[in-house]
């Protein structure tokens, strides 16, 4: 009988083992917490659990709402926490401006998680990189080689053919139907923006590897939101491998590195034909190659490439969409709109880049469309580099902080009648793209603005103005304007969760 217990008892002590590895440290990181908390005088907080504090609270499904909705409980500067990662979130415009400018040496940099390290080969980009003399450094690559006026024009003719193409497809698919034309405008547009970035950086279309990587981008969209036990409770990131979140991240990881691999060697073929222009790999390879100093590899360049994509592609969609959202949501506006560029543009057919500095209601349009619906409504997530006071509270170094867009655009402190969706308040309005006022942050603001504002404004503005000028626009089957919702789905960029279908037609004559 002694002989037949004997591995049972084995087994209870090995779990009891394991039981007491695993609960031991959570139990002491939770009292270190503690002892900290009464320490320092922290922002308001929701009351969360030992251990995994506000974690089981965060509602995803629309985690910028949810925060909005807490903001109005717990005040503009509010603190939670997510495991062991003290977090603050932002929700005023007022506090945006003591965290995006006035402290902003202290609120720059960006947290070190699983998900971001892998993608970024290491923080070898730009938008994910923390604060530091190698971010000042590529930084300045991006901003004097890359994103400068006279580059942004550069791919002017590239983004005029792309959006005038698409014109034609969709008259195409009008003059050979024999019934209305349902434009499915999420697909549709992100295509558009996808071809235009590959144009720009690549040099070519994709064609029948865009589908490949379509499917790569979402991939790598999910791998980067996905949690991380290890961001969280740092002795427990073996979890990670059991239940496969790192091998999925892995997954993704190499089959993007192949990708670009394969676009980069394309480059370095001596015989490549040559072009007119250099395209944003052309750039990056000289740069490599003349100067040596900046110690640029190969994975530096992948790494920007990988930025240049994750911010150019999905974030330029979602905005066009939003903004012809709320244009079927609203006819008046719509039609006044129309009727702006038809003004301007008149017989010509398409419009082109020189028309857009004339299209004053059409740029407010995009802008209130980009308040209620920011593309990043929570911003790209910062880090403290150090502690501070902030509203009479104490931040602590490596604390994480969301600033919320999507509240701020809603804030009836800085807004008239925030929730109506009224253009007019930004016609001869003080507010841009630059993000000096902080309640109107699209791009953010400070140190880590996007760099790649004048490209994204420029590109908006060129479709949308092309949609509204070739096409009359009509909800299909019998729907108003009532009827056409405005989820969103979960995601670093806030996309609208059903997509936006629409009948288009046009005056073939015309």
């Amino acid at each position: 009988m002694a002989k037949d217990l004997f591995p049972c008892q084995t087994s209870k002590m090995a779990m009891f083992i394991i039981t007491i590895s695993i609960t031991l440290p959570l139990f002491l990181l939770f009292i270190l917490a503690k002892v900290r908390k009464f320490r320092t005088r922290l922002p308001p907080a929701p009351p969360g659990l030992p251990i995994i504090g506000n974690l089981h609270q965060l509602d995803t499904s629309h985690l910028p709402n949810y925060l909005w909705q807490l903001s109005k409980a717990y005040g503009p500067v509010m603190s939670l926490r997510l495991g062991c990662v003290q977090t603050l979130v932002v929700s005023s415009a007022k506090m945006a401006k003591e965290v995006l400018k006035t402290k902003d040496v202290i609120f720059c940099s960006r947290p070190v998680l699983t998900g971001q390290q892998k993608i970024t080969y290491g923080y070898k980009g730009l938008i994910l990189t923390p604060y530091n003399d190698y971010w000042r450094e590529m930084r300045k690559i991006c901003t004097l080689h890359l994103f400068t006026t006279r580059r942004v024009l550069s791919f002017r003719a590239d983004r005029e053919e792309e959006v005038f193409l698409m014109i034609d497809r969709i008259k195409y698919q009008i003059d050979t139907s024999s019934s209305e034309v349902v434009v499915n405008l999420n697909e549709t547009i992100m295509t558009l923006t996808s071809t235009i970035v590959c144009r720009m950086a690549f040099g070519k279309r994709l064609g029948q590897e865009m589908s490949r990587f379509h499917e790569l981008l979402l991939e790598c969209q999910a791998v980067l939101v996905n949690f991380y036990y290890r961001d969280h409770f740092p002795l427990m990131g073996w979890l990670d491998r059991l239940n496969g979140s790192m091998a999925r991240l892995e997954k993704n990881f190499n089959d993007m590195d192949e990708f670009y691999q394969e676009l980069v060697d394309e480059h370095l073929n001596p015989e490549r034909p040559n072009k007119m222009q250099d395209d944003i790999v052309d750039i990056l390879l000289q740069l490599k190659k003349d100067n040596s100093s900046l110690g640029l590899t190969f994975d530096h360049i992948k790494a920007i490439i990988m930025d240049i994509f994750l911010a150019g592609t999905e974030t330029g969609a979602s905005a066009v969409v939003w903004a012809m959202t709320l244009l079927v949501k609203n006819p008046k506006v719509l039609k006044r709109v129309q009727q702006e560029v038809k003004n301007v543009v008149g017989n010509k057919g398409k419009v082109s880049e020189d028309d857009l500095h004339k299209l004053d209601y059409l740029k407010a349009v995009i802008k209130e469309s980009l308040r209620l619906y920011p593309v990043t409504p929570l911003l790209v997530p910062r880090e403290t580099n150090k502690i501070c006071v902030l509203n009479g509270y104490t931040i602590p170094k490596k604390t994480l902080v969301y600033v919320n867009a999507w509240a701020i655009g809603r804030d009836p402190e800085c807004w008239e009648n925030p929730e109506d969706f009224d253009p007019e308040r930004f016609v001869d309005s003080r507010y841009d793209y630059k993000g000096m006022d902080l309640e109107f942050i699209p791009f953010g603001s400070g140190r880590r603005a996007c760099p790649g504002m004048p490209l994204g404004a420029t590109t908006m503005e060129l479709i949308l103005s092309n949609l509204v000028y070739a096409f009359d626009w009509k909800l299909p089957n019998g729907m108003k304007g009532e009827d056409v919702d405005t989820l969103a789905s979960p995601g670093l960029v806030l996309h609208k969760k059903n997509a936006l279908c629409l009948v288009a037609d046009y005056d073939c004559k015309s």
